[in-house]
């Protein structure tokens, strides 16, 4: 959630961090305002949107005489497309010098950061790379150790009387970033009075919104008039929703599956006007608001649902379907995709209807056709950039061993379990825990015990539970724990199976706060212990056993390893790879967060020698550099195994997170090198969803 200056200098304030007094006004309240501090003023617009001060939105007022003219050309002047819709007034601030200090998770290095400038403005990029620019990641317990302060303290060479101040400011930051849950507090600039305080003369702050589902109260700092009424309305309804350009609307269960959904689209000159992910839960309610959001912008000609089925059945999504539209037509052409559990049912519900403009396709490429049918089609757009010739490096053979490559740690392999594995569920007595502990046991899971504090000594559905993993693991084997703690508990659940010795971790919870799983990656680097997720759907080995939420429809037993960033998103090429024959010995999720556990290239090591495995399918998305990672280490170590991969995300709208946490599009043709580095390192990139059982076949042929 990112805040207005207005609403971060209160988070500020709050934490004890000294900022100017200040007030805000919309647009009807200019005349007659009256200041309630002395000139000069500094008049700030109200927006999200970077770039403010470069684009004219900062301004300063020597007197209130001329604040209703410049107030009056503020509110008129849009930035990033916007105008503000309320203005802040603060008095100016006298100050000897104008610092930059920021407090934040940083992405790129998988940290936290400290990060400080001998200089602060609107120009402080230009810094990076030269020594007065100074970046200190920090360590849990992400605490100001004194050797931080003081390194922070030289760089600025700031006079020694100003110490003891500045580390109060520090010590008062790191407490903002932990009790509200910040993913980023920039302080820019940094004023330096001439009696040695620090104010934040601006504030550029991010919650997790993480943390906004553990602590709703931090919802206080939101601020509604920065948002549209389709955001207003999504946010309300629990759907993930972004506006795009195109005219096609798009409801999907799953962010992976939409953003495939949506390059699908793309390819075919169907632009999509929206990514909207209703998740694992589809009322009538929400699938009414679903339309709402869709249906409101004139530009859209018709909409496509396209669902896979898992937990959540597609017969009870085509109930709720009829029920929103209230068995009358819907007003503009929808057509609906339905498969994996309760496809069949759905499908005949909407059929028997009959009614005019809702429209069943079998599969995904007949939705395409019938969308082309009753929309207007624009051209083909290519969806991947394909690599110069002459900077492709893929190999005609199996690849040679790198003589010097780096190779990843060995962790417990997922395909060495099997049904008579123990199998540990923390949060067993929950509703999800119970439920899918039942799945897996149907499936072929030993679910040995459980664990839920205060909860030990009983039992659910005959599995014995405990009130610590430690006491769990004294009374049985575990081979592997399966967490479905809530997200303030969760990576706490998960450093308790890595104290207990616990090999294998599968993390089912969403919503774990990033800061969190930073010092959850502490904890486990460097051990012998592999971890899925957290936001996973868990593991499967088709025809022995699950952990997690997998359905079991889409999986066959076979040779391929699929390893994904997105649940929904497996479930759609298992089922098309086992169409065509093509079998899976192992399919397992990363987690759609940005900091998890093992990724593309862990899991990989992990196969790399196992003789079940004749080739992998990975499964990207926008974001994060999972798939860089991955092609960088197969090119080091000279992978034999045959890989391919499909990415979601190629129309992504730069900057705009779709679903998962760490599906962001960073910058444009971010997507492109992404594509061309996997080419690069001779890994066959399936251009569209529906290329993946042939692409792998032909990997498998070769073999």
């Amino acid at each position: 959630m990112h805040l207005t200056e207005h609403a971060g200098k209160k988070l500020l304030a709050e934490a004890g961090i000294a900022v100017p007094p200040g007030i805000a006004f919309e647009p009807g309240e200019v005349d007659g305002l009256a200041p309630p501090f002395a000139s000069p003023y500094y008049l700030k617009a109200q927006t999200l949107s970077g770039g403010r001060g470069k684009a004219g939105g900062v301004v300063r007022l020597e007197s209130a005489g001329e604040l209703p003219e410049a107030a009056r050309a503020l509110f008129s002047r849009p930035f990033g497309g916007v105008c503000p819709p309320f203005l802040r007034l603060e008095p100016a601030v006298a100050h000897d010098r104008a610092l930059y200090v920021s407090l934040g998770v940083s992405r790129e290095r998988r940290a936290l950061c400290l990060t400080l400038a001998r200089q602060g403005g609107v120009d402080v990029e230009g810094l990076a790379g030269t020594p007065d620019l100074l970046v200190l990641p920090v360590v849990p317990p992400f605490v100001p150790t004194p050797r931080l302060v003081r390194r922070a303290f030289f760089h600025f060479g700031l006079a020694r009387e100003c110490y003891a101040a500045f580390a109060d400011l520090l010590d008062r930051l790191f407490a903002a970033v932990a009790d509200y849950g910040l993913l980023l507090a920039e302080i820019n600039p940094l004023a330096v009075t001439p009696d040695g305080h620090f104010v934040a003369l601006d504030a550029k702050v991010v919650i997790d919104d993480s943390a906004v589902c553990i602590a709703p109260g931090l919802s206080r700092f939101g601020d509604n008039r920065l948002a549209t009424p389709a955001e207003r309305l999504a946010r309300d309804h629990g759907l993930s929703f972004v506006s795009l350009s195109g005219h096609i609307g798009l409801v999907a269960n799953g962010a992976g599956l939409a953003m495939a959904t949506m390059d699908a689209l793309d390819v075919a000159g169907l632009a999509a006007a929206n990514f909207l992910d209703f998740g694992g839960t589809a009322d009538a309610a929400r699938l009414r608001a679903a339309f709402d959001l869709i249906f409101v912008e004139p530009r859209v000609a018709a909409c496509c649902v396209n669902m896979f089925g898992g937990i959540l059945s597609c017969a009870d999504v085509a109930k709720a379907l009829l029920e929103a539209l209230g068995d009358a037509p819907p007003s503009r052409p929808i057509v609906v995709r339905f498969a994996g559990n309760g496809a069949e049912m759905g499908a005949a519900l909407l059929r028997r209807q009959g009614l005019p403009s809702l429209l069943v396709a079998d599969d995904m490429d007949q939705a395409v056709a019938l969308l082309s049918e009753v929309a207007p089609v624009g051209p083909r757009k290519p969806q991947v950039e394909v690599a110069p010739d002459h900077c492709r490096e893929v190999a005609s053979g199996p690849r040679t061993p790198a003589a010097s490559g780096k190779r990843a740690p060995v962790l417990p392999s997922l395909l060495a379990l099997d049904g008579a594995s123990g199998v540990l569920v923390q949060g067993i007595t929950g509703r999800a825990g119970r439920l899918h502990a039942k799945r897996m046991r149907a499936y072929g899971a030993n679910v040995v015990c459980g664990v839920t504090p205060f909860r030990g000594g009983t039992a659910v559905d005959g599995v014995p539970v405990y009130d610590t993993v430690a006491a769990a693991a004294d009374a049985h084997d575990i081979a592997l724990s399966v967490i479905f703690v809530p997200g303030m508990g969760a990576a706490d659940a998960v450093l308790e199976a890595i104290e207990a010795g616990v090999p294998r971790i599968v993390c089912i919870t969403d919503g774990v706060p990033q800061k969190d799983m930073l010092t959850v990656r502490a904890a486990f680097s460097g051990r012998d212990i592999l971890l899925l997720g957290p936001n996973t759907p868990g593991m499967l080995l088709p025809g022995r056993m699950q952990a997690g939420i997998m359905p079991a429809e889409p999986f066959i037993p076979g040779p391929v390893a699929v390893f994904s960033r997105s649940g929904t998103l497996t479930y759609e090429v298992c089922s098309r790879l086992s169409a065509a024959g093509i079998g899976q010995a192992v399919a397992a999720g990363i987690g759609g967060d940005p900091f998890g556990g093992a990724g593309f290239v862990e899991l990989c090591e992990m196969v790399r020698d196992d003789p079940q495995v004749l080739g992998v399918m990975v499964l990207g998305e926008v974001g994060g550099r999972a798939e860089e990672d991955l092609a960088a280490y197969v090119v080091e170590t000279g992978y034999t195994k045959p890989v391919a991969a499909f990415v979601a995300g190629m129309t992504a709208p730069p900057g705009r997170a779709l679903g998962h946490a760490g599906a962001l599009l960073e910058h444009p043709g971010g997507i492109n090198a992404k594509i061309a580095c996997l080419e690069r390192a001779g890994i066959a990139v399936c251009p569209e969803l529906g290329d993946v059982a042939g692409v792998m076949a032909g990997l498998l042929c070769g073999r």
